[in-house]
């Protein structure tokens, strides 16, 4: 273990977390995986190799018990913090409040506690790296995405101020800041289970995919330890911005 780099990433039981464990697996990478679904886990523990814990990000509880497990096997080289996710396109005069809630609940609240928990051993291991998957919304507003993108900028926020606070400690902080990404779940899942309207979503245009999210963590990982990547935005070709995609036809349209 001494010898070889461990990454913990949370989110890890679909899209970007999943697809991040995949690429750090095969370039020889021990992953500890964290999520809530111990049945997804166990899959991609069978498909990779990584070692799962079962954990709620917005649990004191089981944070703690996640880095009780993933030092009990040697140093912690790198947090990657994937975990986090959308409810709602909404204008704000019509969005709930419950959901405002939950997302900064899981967004900030739950990076900072999982970031918090695990800096010790981040110091400690000699070579620690902090990456933040954010998102375009955090830089960026658009029309009916205000609960998330306050999310995600004060993801922002926490990101840029933590690296303020912990230059000089020889740990990295890094983020990395996607627009539209097509997994399974995150559409899905911000419009309550409507599959037709999350569909709707990538008509017209190739957006990214997790797995190029995740190429980007590897590589933003193994760049050599005096090599800060501060900021990067990743988004399709034909997305200049959250009000700049040029969709493309296709028969029927």
């Amino acid at each position: 273990m001494t010898d070889t780099l461990h990454v913990v990433v949370t989110g890890a039981s679909s899209g970007i977390g999943a697809a991040t464990i995949r690429a750090l697996t095969t370039e020889g990478v021990h992953v500890t995986a964290t999520a809530r679904r111990s049945d997804r886990l166990a899959d991609l523990a069978k498909e990779t190799g990584c070692v799962t814990v079962v954990a709620d990000i917005t649990s004191d509880k089981d944070v703690a018990a996640l880095v009780k497990a993933a030092t009990k096997a040697g140093p912690v080289h790198a947090l990657v913090n994937c975990a986090g996710g959308a409810l709602g396109l909404e204008a704000v005069s019509e969005s709930a409040l419950a959901e405002w809630s939950s997302q900064y609940e899981l967004n900030v609240v739950g990076t900072v506690r999982v970031t918090q928990a695990f800096l010790p051993a981040l110091r400690e291991s000699g070579r620690g790296d902090i990456v933040f998957i954010t998102s375009t919304a955090g830089h960026d507003p658009y029309e009916g995405g205000a609960g998330y993108v306050a999310a995600k900028a004060a993801e922002v926020a926490l990101v840029r101020t933590l690296r303020l606070e912990l230059t000089g400690s020889g740990v990295r902080v890094i983020e990395i800041a996607p627009g539209m990404v097509h997994t399974e779940e995150f559409t899905l899942n911000r419009f309550r289970g409507d599959q037709a309207r999350a569909d709707e979503v990538y008509k017209g245009i190739d957006p990214l995919m997790a797995e190029d999210v995740a190429d980007a963590i590897a590589w933003a990982i193994h760049r050599p330890h005096h090599v800060n990547v501060d900021l990067m935005i990743l988004r399709p070709r034909e997305q200049a911005g959250p009000s700049k995609t040029v969709r493309y036809m296709t028969v029927g349209d």
